[in-house]
């Protein structure tokens, strides 16, 4: 069943929007060659409690994955691409890293994933974050009243082929609004005008995420950590947002990244 919000739910979903976009800039401030992945883990960790949020990757249980996932991020290095479990891992010059995180703020949650490169970056990495930015923008535009879920998904595809990428069909995005995952199923190819139409209400998150030379995946021995099949750099964007009928309304803007934020915090620097 989809739930369709009120103005007012969706005004709640995007106070936890907000804190989430603002987490995620911050995150991408410390984000550096020689930091430790668990350092990131235990500093969003930390602005959660102060914010009196609630982790919704916190004993999540899904069919795949091994055990619940005792972590408020997804950190997923290089041809890492989705679910990345936190481990003792410290940042090389030229990783490219993938942020994922989502939150409950007063039973309302949002969900939004960002790419970087620390320290120097390679043009090709570069130009395979873009093409998820690029294509985010583009599903995100297709998001309006009277257009169809296929509208998205096809938006996306197209961008991700005129970069040159091909698709993986198996993860993509999802409703989302009093839990981290609702219907629908927002793929990231598809046909126009196919599937449901969208109407004023509709939350969903949408999130493109591509690997340079293959459509393939693998999962690690933990069972979370999804990586491209034959080792290639891997991406991904994604974004809340709430279909209106002034149009789409990003829920996780991520402002400006501002003077980099202090590491400390009372948790220990590296845990496992």
């Amino acid at each position: 069943m989809i739930e369709l919000k009120s103005p007012e739910e969706i005004g709640r979903m995007a106070v936890t929007g907000h804190f989430v976009g603002e987490l995620l800039a911050e995150l991408k401030g410390v984000a550096d060659v020689g930091v430790n992945l668990m350092d990131l883990e235990h500093y969003a960790r930390r602005r959660i409690k102060e914010r009196g949020a609630e982790s919704c990757y916190w004993d999540y249980a899904p069919s795949f994955g091994r055990g619940p996932f005792r972590n408020v991020l997804c950190l997923s290095v290089n041809d890492a691409v989705l679910h990345g479990l936190p481990h003792s891992y410290v940042l090389r010059d030229g990783d490219l890293l993938s942020v994922d995180m989502a939150v409950g703020i007063d039973g309302w949650v949002a969900d939004s994933a960002f790419s970087v490169v620390v320290g120097t970056p390679d043009q090709a990495d570069l130009v395979l974050i873009e093409c998820t930015e690029v294509a985010l923008e583009a599903g995100i535009a297709a998001a309006v009243v009277g257009n169809k879920i296929g509208d998205i998904s096809a938006a996306i595809g197209d961008t991700a082929r005129r970069y040159g990428y091909g698709i993986n069909g198996e993860f993509g995005g999802h409703g989302l609004g009093r839990t981290m995952h609702e219907a629908p199923h927002i793929a990231n190819d598809g046909r126009p005008k196919r599937g449901m139409k969208l109407e004023a209400g509709l939350t969903i998150a949408i999130e493109p995420w591509f690997c340079a030379d293959t459509d393939k995946i693998k999962f690690d021995k933990d069972g979370w950590t999804i990586r491209s099949a034959n080792g290639c750099r891997t991406a991904h964007s994604e974004h809340t947002i709430a279909v209106t009928e002034a149009g789409p309304q990003v829920l996780t803007y991520r402002p400006g990244q501002g003077n980099r934020p202090a590491l400390t915090h009372e948790d220990p620097a590296v845990t496992s």
